[in-house]
């Protein structure tokens, strides 16, 4: 059984790496000349690291992430809307981690050169075509210049190749752009003293306008961490396309943030001045895209974002990848054909993360500051008298329940 994977990122990777456990051959193919340590940070949750552990990663995501101890939900005046332990704190076998994304995928990255050796991963190569038969999958491969490099043959083709995947592409050819919602999210880091626990997450705001700050790894100098942080304005209602093409490395412009961020007031941080000392950050039209009827067409299925791209809420996106990559490599592992393994895994996983991509549109578990701003939006004297405990609970753990980490009683509730 041989794999051919086209996506270097996360998920890519991440597919490859167990496939590889599983006894099973992969080739990655990635489009880019090399894979860099891109983007900001991100949360990948227990149920996503519980995986990673399993491939015996956790002691090099401890080098390079912080274990996250608790999240806060607050208006943006900082009163406090909901607080709750993470990880580890709050009862899990495996911890939750504040990490940057390119650092998350060179741990991987690392993993399967040393497993699969360098050679499993080919760069510079952009799917240009493919074919399928009753034997196996072929697919061509060119460089930037659009000249043939290279033509791989497997059991199976993976479209690991993101939102703007050609594989999604060439299935649903129909299906047009991603769809924005009218929100522009600016993210970025920088070193700056450390606040709370030090592993604390902190999300502000209501309907129109959201900060999220949380570390993503120790600073070089004591009291020092590497502080990431987003800022998500509604721009507009959705109806009319990004002002700019969705990109993880397009960099912002401050003018434009600013006026946003003077808004907010965090007891804990001067958040103006942490975004003035970033000296570089990063813009990102929020978008997704529906989900599909089906994601597996004879011998090629769809991961990761390339499959239900969805918007950066919940700390949902990577563990999400990283979930597929294991339900395919264990059925493709168990199969007594590829195309009954592929149909397997998307009747597993389309109809959850189906889900996940419609929570999100609705707040996923933001929706709790939202409902709290949409009642008070100067503020509160007595946060039950604008939405009681239970109220605010349904929220938040029923999100965590429809993204598969609720825990105990909470999942049996949610």
């Amino acid at each position: 059984m041989k794999a051919i994977v086209v996506g270097g990122g996360i998920g890519g990777l991440t597919t490859a790496l167990m496939l590889k456990e599983r006894g099973l051959e992969a080739e990655i193919f990635e489009q880019s000349s090399e894979i860099r340590e891109l983007g900001v940070g991100i949360n990948t949750l227990p149920h996503a690291i519980k995986e990673l552990k399993r491939l015996g990663l956790l002691p090099a995501l401890d080098r390079v992430g912080l274990r996250t101890a608790e999240l806060i939900y607050t208006n943006r005046f900082g009163q406090e809307i909901w607080r709750e332990p993470r990880g580890i704190e709050a009862g899990f076998d495996v911890p939750q981690f504040s990490i940057h994304r390119g650092r998350l995928q060179s741990v991987v990255h690392e993993a399967v050169k040393a497993r699969l050796g360098a050679d499993a991963i080919r760069t510079g190569c952009r799917l240009g075509a493919y074919a399928q038969d009753e034997g196996g999958v072929v697919a061509w491969f060119f460089d930037r210049e659009g000249r043939h490099v290279k033509t791989a043959r497997g059991d199976v083709l993976i479209g690991a190749d993101g939102i703007h995947s050609f594989v999604r592409s060439s299935l649903f050819p129909q299906e047009g752009p991603p769809a924005w919602n009218g929100i522009m999210l600016w993210r970025g880091a920088t070193e700056w003293p450390a606040f709370l626990t030090g592993r604390s997450m902190i999300v502000a705001g209501g309907m129109k306008e959201k900060l999220v700050v949380y570390p993503i790894a120790e600073g070089h100098r004591a009291g020092m961490v590497l502080m990431n942080w987003a800022v998500a304005v509604r721009l507009g209602d959705g109806s009319t396309p990004p002002p700019r093409r969705e990109d993880w490395s397009r960099p912002g412009r401050r003018e434009e943030l600013m006026p946003h961020v003077e808004r907010f007031r965090i007891r804990h941080l001067n958040v103006p001045a942490l975004i003035e000392a970033t000296p570089e950050f990063y813009e990102y039209p929020m978008c997704d895209r529906d989900p599909l009827p089906r994601w597996s067409h004879g011998r090629v299925t769809l991961l990761g974002d390339a499959a239900h791209p969805m918007y950066p809420v919940g700390s949902n996106g990577a563990s999400q990848a990283i979930l597929d990559a294991r339900c395919l490599a264990d059925r493709l592992a168990g199969c007594d054909h590829p195309m009954a393994a592929l149909r397997a895994y998307e009747a597993e996983r389309l109809p959850k993360t189906a889900e996940i991509v419609r929570a999100n549109r609705s707040g996923g578990p933001e929706g709790v500051i939202d409902a709290v701003e949409a009642r008070a939006p100067d503020g509160f004297d007595d946060i039950d008298a604008v939405l009681g405990h239970a109220e605010r609970e349904a929220i938040v753990k029923g999100y965590a329940g429809k993204a598969g980490f609720a825990r105990g009683a909470d999942a049996k509730a949610a």
